[in-house]
């Protein structure tokens, strides 16, 4: 049973996908019923996310990938207000995030732990009805606590802060000189774990000045506009005389992922995050002839990612500067509108 089943209505606030066009609408949806294995999460603060952008703009990506209509978003901190018969260890009234990609059961990977490589994986907001509403039903195996050291705030912004974690732990940085390049809200996140976990310098790249700039108060690293400045010429302050040991592409740019390449030592090692925005002509002699290891990174590893950024804010790691915009979900568009005019941080929306 439910805290609030008595008082709740039968109908939510949601924020949807119910067009084949830009934009998103406000509508009212009944709220959802949970199954055996699910619990219902009363949502009070989301993220919007760069993903939220391309469907509100209804790019070709969205047009292939999102059903309409659908309910959207996926970063979401709430209070669990219903659980299913078969759940426990968790409890009504409990805070809680969760992740967003469902996954299958039977692919190999899932049953090796790999869950986060599960080929079935589905994701709320994009594929299944996501958290842009004022309840989300979540299966309870996607749950994940929230301690008191985390408030809604930040527990909305952990799914982008898990991005940022999986792709600055993809390498040893102790002690290593890494570039990012892609000042954007996970790119500063994993300037910023970057920092926290031992890396020597940490250089962020970007032709957005602005965004630069939030990388500066975010975290103690050094922002380099590329568009007026040439990168290596950081390298004497720095005492760096080869290159960068390790590499972060955020930025889906080929320029960046290029020059990156060019500012690698010999044996470097680069986790990509960025998505170009379609095929890419890549100089793969440079990179053979480097010996550089290329990984592609995708979502968070579950749950060992959640487990050390949950570790990680508990004990220094602090990102919440790079909230630049807070708004109540009536005025989601201006949310949007801070999001899309790239001059942003992390926006995020209150339900309560």
């Amino acid at each position: 049973m439910t805290s609030d089943t008595a008082t709740r209505s039968n109908e939510m606030t949601v924020l949807a996908k119910s067009k084949p066009e830009p934009g998103l609408w406000m509508e009212t949806r009944p709220v959802p019923e949970i199954g055996p294995d699910d619990v219902l999460i009363r949502i009070n603060k989301t993220g919007i996310c760069g993903t939220d952008i391309h469907i509100w703009n209804w790019d070709a990506w969205a047009q292939r990938t999102v059903p309409v209509p659908l309910v959207t978003g996926h970063e979401f901190a709430g209070e669990i207000v219903e659980i299913g018969r078969n759940v426990e260890g968790l409890t009504i009234g409990q805070r809680c995030s969760g992740e967003g990609h469902l996954i299958g059961k039977t692919s190999r990977q899932s049953r090796s732990g790999k869950f986060h490589l599960d080929p079935e994986t589905r994701g709320i907001g994009v594929n299944e009805p996501g958290a842009f509403a004022q309840y989300l039903r979540l299966p309870a195996f996607n749950v994940v606590p929230l301690p008191d050291a985390i408030d809604d705030e930040i527990g909305a912004i952990l799914d982008p802060l898990g991005n940022a974690v999986h792709t600055a732990l993809s390498f040893d940085l102790i002690g290593e000189d890494v570039l990012i390049t892609g000042a954007g809200p996970i790119g500063i996140m994993a300037a910023a774990v970057a920092r926290h976990v031992g890396a020597r310098h940490v250089v962020i790249t970007d032709i957005n000045q602005s965004r630069l700039d939030l990388a500066g108060q975010v975290a103690d690293v050094v922002p380099v506009n590329v568009a007026t400045t040439d990168l290596k010429s950081v390298y004497p302050s720095l005492k760096m005389s080869q290159g960068f040991d390790v590499g972060m592409e955020m930025s889906g740019s080929q320029q960046a992922l290029d020059q990156m390449v060019e500012h690698m030592v010999m044996g470097g090692r680069i986790a990509m995050l960025g998505i170009p925005p379609g095929k890419s002509p890549v100089d793969w002699s440079r990179i053979v002839f480097k010996a550089i290891t290329i990984k592609g990174v995708y979502g968070r590893e579950i749950f060992e990612t959640w487990y050390k950024m949950i570790a990680m804010l508990e004990n220094g790691l602090d990102i919440r500067r790079v909230i630049t915009h807070r708004f109540k979900v009536d005025a989601f568009q201006e949310g949007f509108a801070a999001m899309r005019s790239g001059l942003s941080g992390k926006v995020v929306l209150d339900w309560t």
